[in-house]
């Protein structure tokens, strides 16, 4: 059976609960993915195989002042045993084509600069711009 790129929604949430390990970085918590799935500015494309969801690519769309909708993707994890496969490329694709279906100018990510695999991934992707190197700054706001 080959791999297919769904969009996650409310109807089809189920998808959840049959995670390959390593697509997502925690335990799936049904309340975090209600509110994921009830807010429209927030997407998520999932890349299944019989029936399991193998990977996923997640993203959300935002205003400011002086730009117009842009989508950020937040998010793109692929099950170990399924890397090196295009299933990333085709995530990220499918994020883009949903951006552009929603009126957004511009979609954008950041990738740590030792993550090869994701470089390898997301500069595979038609028509992306040169890679910038920026700084990143984080709050634990949990202690």
């Amino acid at each position: 059976m080959a791999v297919e790129i769904r969009e996650l929604t409310s109807v089809n949430a189920g998808l959840l609960e049959n995670v390959a390990p390593g697509v997502f970085d925690n335990e799936i918590r049904p309340e975090y993915s209600q509110a994921f799935l009830d807010d429209p500015r927030h997407a998520m494309f999932v890349a299944v195989d019989d029936g399991r969801v193998i990977g996923m690519a997640s993203s959300f769309e935002y205003f400011h002042p002086d730009k117009p909708q842009q989508l950020f993707i937040n998010e793109v994890g692929v099950a170990p045993p399924h890397r090196r496969r295009g299933i990333g490329r085709k995530l990220v694709e499918a994020l883009i084509s949903y951006a552009e279906r929603r009126g957004c100018t511009y979609a954008w990510l950041g990738t740590d600069i030792d993550n090869r695999a994701g470089q390898a991934c997301f500069s595979s992707v038609p028509d992306v711009e040169a890679p910038q190197t920026f700084l990143l700054y984080e709050w634990d706001l949990q202690d």
